[in-house]
């Protein structure tokens, strides 16, 4: 696995349109760790995608009709059975933090690279998962070299009170251990 050009090799590529040029692309600092399931607490099918590439049908869901002229994207996703889609190359910015600090610095979508974990706060992630996360995060962490395990976040943690992801059932303990 490696980062060429922004894209990870080991992804398949679907471009969100919901990116930008990044403030300052030298300053890739930290890492967010999201989940995302759609609808929620349910996994599979194509609507994590089509949401990043604003084509979710309101009509799918009840829950879509509330989320769908939402314009966000992640660099990345990990799906219950390890696959990686990534949605935007790592040197633009993703649209995943939203209002958000981190050590005293705003807009975390500047700086940051996001990962979204398909799950929910309080179901279990997935052996394959935490070892994909693991494995694309040593990557990362060799291609971003401002990026360090302290600088290892869940969305929770840069959106206090408006986020709960990757939420009580992430395993921290064992996701950091991965990395040593």
């Amino acid at each position: 696995m490696k980062i060429a050009q922004g894209w990870l090799s080991a992804s398949t590529q679907l471009l969100s349109p919901n990116t930008d040029p990044r403030p300052d692309e030298a300053d890739i600092s930290l890492l967010v760790v999201h989940n995302i399931s759609l609808p929620p607490e349910q996994f599979g099918g194509p609507y994590i995608g089509q949401l990043f590439g604003n084509c979710l049908d309101p009509d799918q869901h009840p829950y879509f009709a509330e989320i769908a002229h939402l314009k966000v994207s992640s660099h990345l996703l990990i799906d219950r059975s390890g696959s990686i889609m990534q949605f935007v190359p790592f040197q633009q910015r993703a649209w995943h933090a939203g209002v958000s600090e981190f050590e005293g610095r705003s807009n975390c979508n500047d700086f940051s690279i996001g990962i979204e974990m398909e799950g929910a706060d309080n179901i279990a992630y997935t052996d394959r998962q935490y070892n994909v996360l693991a494995e694309v995060t040593q990557v990362v962490l060799q291609a971003y070299p401002l990026i360090t395990t302290d600088r290892i976040v869940g969305h929770s943690e840069i959106a206090p009170g408006r986020k709960t992801d990757p939420g009580p059932a992430f395993d921290w303990p064992r996701y950091k251990n991965a990395l040593i």
